[in-house]
């Protein structure tokens, strides 16, 4: 397993527990004191793009060496001259001419103000606790957010009718939430698994939202190989969702498992989905299943339908991308292996699947493959451990032309636990309702100063985009997501700006190069210095 630095003393990042490629500890939590270089961003924004106690310090780079295959291994290229995409040609630019807006879809487009979107956040707690922060945070920036699995399924207030879905309060103000703020930029997106289906939410979604929310089916995600998993404490929930259809594990009819409890040996329940496909056993079988899914899905009125899918392996990926692309949906998400936004089991996530370069190295090729017969290819959105503009470039450049957005799970929760605990600190009478963990501010916090406006870098950015009235029904966890994707974005325009291309579409994988043989062999991105060598030598030859 490879280790990552725990702090970084130039921005004063310190993670709380181990490191991993992205930057966030491997266990990220919501009551976190901080400080690893997300948790910072979410308060501070683009300050955290550079070295601390400027005038005080210089700084230098030990990042030189590159062993294994990561998104790290690979580097970002740049240009002394030309200006790809701008605007004006004729004036001297800076990183903020750079524009990050993108656009996915096949039959109807969905814009972008940047290309960020959220992972599922479906019928984990933590997701339906911090939901307010999450969607007004994501619609006010103009990225999409996602509703995962399950969330009618556990709702104790949803109310069905001839084993169809017919109330589902939780699943209306997830959508509702996101809409507030919607300017026509971004999407609400409602995943369906087994369970879903099985529920009727689909058929709910169509009647009572139409065309303004995106429908997706779920094969799979980066955590696990087997279905949606949360964890309750209490007896009473536990049958409640076995009498909804879910395996309860363990059974809380059993009476040995409710002895167990009434004396505390059993304290959690574990709630497991369904697998898709099971009944299925050969290629042509999945895609006529696969096809018929769409087909219903279109005919219920669904005008926008993307695909998630995980880590699966060579032939899942290929048949995504395939299915995907002939049925014309709007996105496929790719979600390499590690990740993980709710419960999964621990060694899953450890041992199974394809890592995320290499499972989004192969999808470039095989898009690419199909794009050289003349076929049309959806438009592709890579997952798998994002949280820095670096790597979110680097993802960009390597699905060039198809991937048109990055999907960050926990990156674009942690400002919205960091939000809610600082107002359920500074305003005591809102903590139940925000969920917040802190009864005080930790220093981490108070050095910045006592109250929202000095806290939140981006604070005044947001008065100012919502207007003052409106500014009491921000959560400081949607502020929180603002600062973070101003600080994701400013990195992104400046290494874009580097790279002289001013326009997402514009980005291509000669924007990037290998820092080794082994990368180059796994990605097919050339070797650093052989990447223009011969044009170098031509110049030198002339």
């Amino acid at each position: 397993m490879n280790t990552y630095a725990k702090s970084n003393d130039v921005i004063g990042s310190v993670n709380r527990g181990n490191a991993i490629e992205s930057g966030l500890c491997t266990l990220c939590r919501a009551d976190c004191q901080g400080k690893c270089e997300t948790w910072l961003s979410s308060l501070r924004g683009r300050e955290i793009l550079y070295p601390r106690d400027f005038g005080l310090v210089t700084a230098g780079s030990g990042n030189t060496c590159h062993v294994g295959v990561s998104y790290n291994s690979l580097r970002i290229q740049g240009l002394n001259y030309g200006a790809m995409g701008a605007a004006d040609t004729n004036a001297d630019l800076l990183f903020t001419d750079v524009s990050l807006e993108t656009s996915f879809g096949a039959r109807e487009i969905t814009k972008c103000k940047v290309p960020f979107m959220t992972g599922a956040l479906g019928s984990t707690f933590i997701a339906a606790k911090y939901w307010d922060s999450f969607a007004v945070g994501c619609a006010l920036v103009g990225a999409p957010i996602v509703v995962g699995e399950n969330v009618v399924g556990v709702d104790r207030e949803a109310e069905f009718k001839n084993g169809r879905v017919c109330k589902a309060p939780e699943l209306e103000r997830r959508i509702e939430t996101y809409m507030r703020y919607y300017d026509g930029f971004g999407a609400i997106i409602v995943q369906l698994n087994v369970e879903d289906t099985r529920n009727g939410v689909a058929e709910y979604v169509a009647e009572k939202y139409g065309d303004k929310v995106i429908i997706e089916l779920k094969w799979g995600q980066g955590a696990k190989n087997i279905g949606g998993e949360i964890e309750v404490s209490s007896i009473e929930y536990a049958q409640f969702l076995k009498k909804r259809g879910y395996l309860v594990d363990p059974d809380p009819d059993r009476e040995e498992v409710k002895e167990g409890y009434a004396k505390g040996s059993v304290k959690h329940f574990a709630r497991h989905s369904r697998l898709g496909y099971t009944n299925l056993s050969t290629y042509d079988q999945v895609r006529d299943e696969f096809m018929n899914s769409v087909k219903y899905l279109r005919e219920l009125g669904f005008k926008r339908i993307s695909l998630k899918t995980g880590s699966y392996g060579m032939e899942a990926l290929a048949m995504a991308i395939k299915f995907a692309s002939e049925a014309e949906l709007d996105l496929l998400t790719m979600d390499g292996s590690g990740g993980g936004t709710g419960m999964s089991p621990w060694n899953m996530m450890e041992s199974w699947g394809v890592p995320s370069i290499l499972l989004h190295a192969k999808a470039h090729e095989y898009a690419s493959r199909l794009a050289a017969r003349g076929k049309r290819v959806v438009d592709m959105s890579f997952a798998g451990g994002f949280a820095k503009g670096s790597n979110i470039f680097k993802a960009l450049a390597l699905g060039a032309p198809f991937a048109k957005m990055i999907c960050m799970g926990r990156a674009m929760m942690i400002p919205g636990f960091l939000g809610a605990n600082i107002e359920g600190a500074l305003f005591p009478e809102r903590r139940a309702t925000v969920s917040g963990n802190w009864d005080k501010l930790p220093a981490a916090v108070t050095r910045y100063g006592q109250v929202p406006e000095e806290i939140f870098a981006c604070y005044q950015d947001v008065a100012k985009h919502v207007g003052a009235a409106e500014m009491k029904h921000i959560p400081l966890g949607a502020v929180g997501i603002w600062s973070l994707v101003d600080k994701l974005s400013a990195g992104l325009q400046q290494l874009m700006c580097g790279a002289r291309k001013f326009r997402l579409r514009d980005v291509a994988r000669e924007d990037i190069a290998s820092g080794n043989r082994e990368t180059e062999r796994e990605t097919g991105i050339r070797f650093i210095t052989d990447i223009m060598d011969e044009t170098a030598k031509r110049i030198l030859d002339s």
